[in-house]
């Protein structure tokens, strides 16, 4: 691999890390003229045993093993990622780093820079998103440890649903609940914020417009966008809500919970694990949490599981409909949404009362519209991309260097 780091890169850059469920991205981006762009990316496979870091800058790739991330030590862990790194960019004193950070409560509504008070305020989150915000707090607290000179920030996934209003954000429990902040908060907001941007961009007639976006991928949910702006989604309080997904349920009546930690007797512990490790479409299936397994797949379960996916999905769309009073496109994203045409093909099939038209070839294209030109509801596929928004939101926090181009790293997952 080809060293892009020359004599006339400065070291002043952005690093941002998103530590997912099952991997970490990673996103290589220079900084010219005050715009992000893309020089690379990278991941690991964080289920994959032994681990490596794939990267690929241009038209070079390199595979580099790195050392397993310890629940109670990610030291090893973000060293090797800092060390292989810097093979190729420069991570100096006045580098930044970035974190995407799934929960930030009614406290964060844009990307914070990362101090003792709200480290705090993060910590404090950790029984709402129990699974998720640790693993942000793990990376950041090995970052400080390794290099405490780095500034930190953190970009929150909830952030973009804050303009959501109190009523839709509201659950009919008593009103001091509310007030402790048992409500709705929405997630995968930077996904979100990556499509309104593109369809700002290139589609300005429809993003002034009432919106649906299936961020449909090992996560799923949908949100309704009104001129751009969060009106509802599917998720609410916790990344269990709305529709099922590859192991986690969705949408479940309470009474289900009760019935499983009383009459079924079973733990806290293990009714977590089953909700979001066992369920979804592994759950439904029995065979498997990818959806391309279960539609290469002959037997009936698999495509009961799909079956139910796509239905729920739907139902989502038509509810979110109601939120907004009408629907005038409906966008599908992530990883399912933008290279599946089956499932897309499911949920507009669901849709057709709504007066959405679906063109069979280009669904099957993957183009960018994949709607009849006369269909009430027009229907698009856009690729989402977090890193850029993260990159983009980095910016005024790297600061110049006179006389030379600055570069931005970023890491997503």
């Amino acid at each position: 691999m080809k060293n892009h780091d020359s004599s006339r890169r400065p070291e002043a850059h952005v690093l941002t890390f998103n530590r997912g469920s099952s991997s970490l991205k990673i996103g290589l981006f220079r900084v010219e003229d005050g715009k992000a762009l893309r020089l690379g990316r990278g991941l690991i496979e964080l289920r994959q045993l032994p681990l490596e870091m794939t990267i690929k800058i241009g038209g070079d790739q390199l595979r580099m093993p790195v050392s397993p991330a310890e629940s109670d030590n990610w030291q090893p862990f973000v060293d090797d990622i800092l060390r292989l790194l810097g093979e190729h960019v420069r991570i100096g004193s006045q580098s930044v780093v970035v974190h995407r950070v799934v929960h930030g409560g009614d406290h964060f509504t844009a990307t914070a820079l990362i101090d003792e008070s709200s480290l705090a305020a993060m910590a404090l989150l950790i029984p709402f998103a129990p699974l998720h915000q640790p693993k942000s707090l793990q990376l950041i607290h090995a970052l400080r440890h390794l290099r405490p000179s780095l500034r930190q920030l953190a970009a929150f996934d909830t952030a973009f649903h804050i303009t959501q209003a109190t009523l839709v954000r509201r659950f009919a429990l008593p009103r001091r609940y509310f007030d402790a902040g048992i409500k709705r908060y929405g997630f995968h907001g930077l996904s979100y914020r990556s499509i309104a941007g593109q369809l700002a961009r290139s589609h300005p007639h429809l993003a002034d417009g009432k919106v649906v976006v299936a961020h449909l991928g090992s996560g799923a949910s949908l949100c309704a966008m009104e001129s751009g702006l969060s009106r509802d989604t599917s998720m609410g309080f916790s990344t269990l809500d709305g529709v099922p997904m590859a192991t986690r349920c969705g949408a479940l009546d309470a009474g289900v919970l009760l019935h499983l930690l009383g009459a079924q007797g079973m733990s806290l512990g293990e009714v977590t694990q089953l909700l979001y490790e066992k369920s979804g479409l592994l759950g439904v299936s029995g065979l498997s949490a990818d959806s391309r397994d279960l539609l290469a797949s002959p037997k009936p379960e698999a495509r009961e599981a799909l079956d139910l996916f796509t239905l729920r999905i739907a139902g989502e769309v038509a509810r979110l409909a109601a939120t907004l009073g009408g629907l005038n496109a409906l966008v599908f994203t992530a990883g399912i949404g933008e290279h599946q045409p089956e499932i897309r093909a499911a949920v507009c099939q669901h849709l057709t009362w709504m007066g959405l038209k679906l063109d069979a070839a280009f669904n099957d294209r993957n183009n960018t519209c994949i709607s009849k030109l006369r269909s009430a509801v027009t229907t698009l596929v856009l690729p989402t991309d977090e890193e850029q928004v993260m990159a983009d939101e980095a910016l005024p926090f790297v600061k110049p260097i006179k006389g030379v181009r600055q570069a931005l790293v970023t890491c997503q997952g």
